[in-house]
C-alpha cells in the first residue's frame, strides 16, 4: 500500500489539481468539501491538515459503506430515495471546492438491486449538481478526485495488491519528489496539442477500429481541453460535441463497474444523435435502464482521446478514473453517455444558459457514463473547407 510519502505526495497533487481546476482563485476563508470513503481516511486526514494551514474551511464527510447503499437503494421509498437533506442546497451554493477519494470496498454490491431505484436518486440530485456547475462557469467552484488501492479494486482488476498500488504511483507521479511540479509539467506539454486541435476549424470526426465506425460532429463554439487537474490522474484531451450530429457504431471492450454493477462488451448504434440499438455481452439490462434515465441519457455528452505518449496506464483497473486514461500499446478513444462538459464551450462559459446550451447541441442528462474503447484505431477529422486529415493514429495524436 502507499508509504506515508506517497500519501503526502497524494495530497499536494490533489491541492494542485483543484486549484489548477478552478478558473477562479482560491482564498482565505473558502469552503472546501472533502468526500471520502473509510479506506481513504489517511489521505483525508492530509488533506484536512493541509487545507486548514490554507486558511480555508474544510468540510469533512464520509461516504456510505456497501452495506449502506444496498439498504438504501434496495429498503428505499420512493420518498425515501428523492429525500435531500436540509442545508444542502445551501452548502453548495457556497461552496468553493471539492474532493472525492474513492476508495471502494466493493464493486458489485448493487446488482441485485433494482437499477430504476438507483436512477431515481440520481435524477434527484442532478438539481445539486446544476447549482455546482454554475458555480464553476462562474469560476466560484472546482473539484478534483482520485482513487485508491482497495482489495476489491486489484481483485476485480486481477493485479496484486502492489501491482495496483505501483500503477497509481506511477500514473500520479508519486513515485517523483516533486509530484506537484511533475503535474504542472505534463499540463504545460499537452497545451501545444490543444493549440493545434483548436486551430484546425473542425467538422466532424471519423472514428474507424475493429469494433467502430463513429460519425461525431464537432459543433459551433467547441474548444478541446483535459488535463486541467479536474481528474487524478488525468491524460485525456476532450470536447462536448453537438450530439445532434453522431452516427455509427461505437464498442466499449473495456469493462465498466457502475453504481455497483458490471457491464462488458456494450455495443451503441446511432442515427440522428440518438442510441438506436443498445447491446452488451454483460449486463445489458442495467445498461438499457441507465441509458433510459432521462431525455439525455441516449444522447452524446464527450469524446475523448487519450495519447499514450502522456499515460502511464497500461493495465486494466477496473476503476473509470484509471481505465479512461489508458495509455498502453494503442492509447484510447472514450465517450461520454449524457450531460455534457461546460468548459468545452469556446468563450465565457458563465454566459451560457440553458436555451444557449440546447440551441449548440450540448447535451443534457443526470448522467454521465464514460465507455472506453483501447483497440487499435485511427481518428480522422472532416475540416469546414471539406479536407479530411488524420489526427490520431497508433495510440499518439498525429501532431
Amino acid at each position: 500500500m502507499f508509504t506515508e510519502k506517497q500519501f503526502d505526495r497524494y495530497a499536494d497533487v490533489l491541492i494542485w489539481g483543484l486549484t489548477k481546476a478552478r478558473t477562479g482563485k482560491f482564498k482565505k476563508g473558502d469552503i472546501i468539501s472533502v468526500r471520502f470513503n473509510l479506506s481513504a481516511l489517511r489521505l483525508a486526514e492530509l488533506l484536512q491538515e493541509k487545507i486548514i494551514d490554507m486558511g480555508m474551511h474544510p468540510v469533512i464527510r464520509m461516504l456510505s459503506t456497501p452495506a449502506m447503499e444496498g439498504t438504501f437503494f434496495g429498503k428505499g421509498n420512493d420518498s425515501q430515495l428523492v429525500f435531500e437533506t436540509p442545508g444542502e442546497r445551501e452548502l453548495c451554493r457556497k461552496l468553493n471546492g471539492s474532493i472525492y477519494l474513492n476508495a471502494p470496498e466493493s464493486l458489485t454490491h448493487l446488482q441485485k438491486v433494482n437499477p430504476a431505484n438507483i436512477a431515481k436518486t440520481t435524477i434527484a440530485r442532478k438539481t445539486i449538481r446544476d447549482i455546482l456547475m454554475k458555480r464553476e462557469e462562474k469560476g466560484e467552484f472546482g473539484w478534483t478526485l482520485c482513487s485508491l488501492t482497495t482489495p476489491q479494486l486489484a481483485r476485480h482488476a486481477k493485479l496484486s495488491l502492489k501491482d495496483y498500488t505501483d500503477q497509481i504511483v506511477k500514473a500520479c507521479y508519486l513515485d517523483k519528489n516533486e509530484a506537484a511540479a511533475k503535474w504542472e509539467e505534463t499540463f504545460n506539454n499537452a497545451k501545444e496539442i490543444k493549440r493545434w486541435l483548436n486551430g484546425l476549424k473542425i467538422k466532424e470526426y471519423s472514428v474507424e477500429s475493429k469494433n467502430i465506425d463513429l460519425k461525431v460532429v464537432h459543433g459551433d463554439k467547441r474548444r478541446w481541453v483535459g488535463i486541467s487537474g479536474h481528474n487524478i490522474p488525468s491524460f485525456e484531451l476532450f470536447i462536448s460535441p453537438d450530439w445532434r450530429g453522431t452516427e455509427g457504431i461505437f464498442y466499449a471492450n473495456q469493462p465498466s463497474y457502475r453504481n455497483g454493477n458490471y457491464v462488458k462488451g456494450i455495443r451503441l448504434e446511432f442515427k440522428k444523435g440518438v442510441t438506436v440499438k443498445i447491446d452488451a455481452e454483460k449486463g445489458k439490462s442495467f445498461t438499457r435502464q441507465q441509458l433510459e434515465m432521462d431525455a439525455g441519457a441516449k444522447k452524446l455528452g464527450e469524446f475523448s482521446l487519450t495519447d499514450k505518449r502522456f499515460s502511464k496506464i497500461d493495465k486494466f483497473m477496473a476503476d473509470t478514473l484509471f481505465d479512461e486514461n489508458f495509455g498502453g500499446k494503442f492509447g484510447n478513444c472514450h465517450i461520454a453517455m449524457g450531460s455534457s462538459y461546460s468548459d468545452t464551450f469556446k468563450g465565457d462559459s458563465s454566459a451560457l444558459t440553458a436555451k444557449t446550451k440546447k440551441e449548440l447541441g450540448f447535451n443534457d442528462s443526470a448522467l454521465h457514463w464514460d465507455l472506453v474503447n483501447t483497440e487499435e484505431k485511427r481518428v480522422s477529422a472532416v475540416l469546414n473547407n471539406g479536407r479530411k486529415i488524420l489526427i490520431y493514429e497508433k495510440g499518439r495524436f498525429n501532431y
